[in-house]
């Protein structure tokens, strides 16, 4: 059937429409222009100027802190989704309303409190002289370098995102028809294989988006892979902020920036094309 436009209908499309165009196209086409700005005298002059692009795109460093970002984003996602599925299993299917209630509201905590003041406090504990290496310098182990290495980014990336996609995973998982679950069960499915082949397939939706935004956020994290994971060798986020404390270079941070937002959407579009694919296809 032929869908008509009517005014009612982009009456309350309208703030979705403004909060896109103020807040995500209109400083996307300013950035997309600032690449292009050439810096005379640490002052950036509006210029056409395709040096920017060629420069950053050129150099090996710029494509080592890429993957490296690439990296260590996607591994945090698999890690964050993998410990994250228990949690929300656990919280969907084994406790009561009422718990369930309680759990979602302790998953909210967290964020009640700055995720600086969370990372500086992993700080005391992963220090060479922290917590954690004091707890096993009594029965004779360690130091272990657990501050300022790829091990502290990840207990950064962690704490940013293991709330979030916990809950994104149960509100996925919450809503996973039981009959079905049921049926396996009548079918002499183990637990295990039940929660496999029949409780992953069913929530897929919400793990995909769940993992998505553990890749969103950590790819475009700044603070974990600076305080907890010593910023060498750095991040995309840290070479921004490096390049534009060298000679004011703000058009060349703008090229990084926007190559870190066209891997986003294009792995956005493609968690999402996933996500909603069809079975067997």
């Amino acid at each position: 059937m032929r869908k008509s436009i009517t005014l009612y209908g982009l009456t309350f499309s309208m703030p979705m429409l403004v909060w896109q165009l103020l807040f995500f196209l209109a400083p996307l086409l300013f950035l997309i222009a600032l690449s292009f700005w050439s810096v005379k005298n640490f002052r950036m002059v509006p210029d056409f100027n395709p040096d920017n692009w060629t420069r950053m795109l050129g150099r090996g460093v710029f494509w080592e802190a890429y993957f490296r970002t690439l990296l260590l984003s996607a591994a945090a996602a698999v890690l964050t989704s993998v410990l994250a599925f228990p949690c929300a299993y656990g919280i969907a299917f084994k406790l009561s309303e009422t718990a369930r209630r309680w759990a979602v509201f302790l998953m909210v905590i967290p964020f009640f409190t700055s995720y600086l003041v969370r990372v500086y406090s992993w700080q005391i504990f992963l220090s060479d002289h922290g917590i954690f290496n004091a707890l096993l310098a009594k029965i004779g182990l360690g130091p272990f370098g657990m501050l300022n290495s790829v091990f502290g980014a990840m207990i950064g990336y962690l704490t940013l995102s293991f709330p979030l996609v916990v809950l994104l995973q149960l509100f996925s998982l919450v809503f996973v028809d039981r009959m079905l679950i049921e049926a396996a069960h009548n079918l002499r499915c183990g637990r295990l294989r039940t929660v496999f082949e029949v409780v992953i397939p069913a929530a897929r939706v919400g793990l995909v988006i769940a993992a998505l935004f553990c890749f969103i956020l950590t790819f475009g994290d700044f603070v974990s892979p600076l305080y907890l994971g010593g910023g060498d060798p750095p991040t995309l986020s840290i070479l921004i902020t490096d390049t534009t404390k060298s000679g004011q270079q703000w058009p060349r941070a703008a090229v990084i920036a926007l190559a870190m937002i066209a891997t986003l959407l294009a792995v956005a579009f493609a968690s999402v094309s996933y996500a909603y694919r069809e079975r067997g296809r």
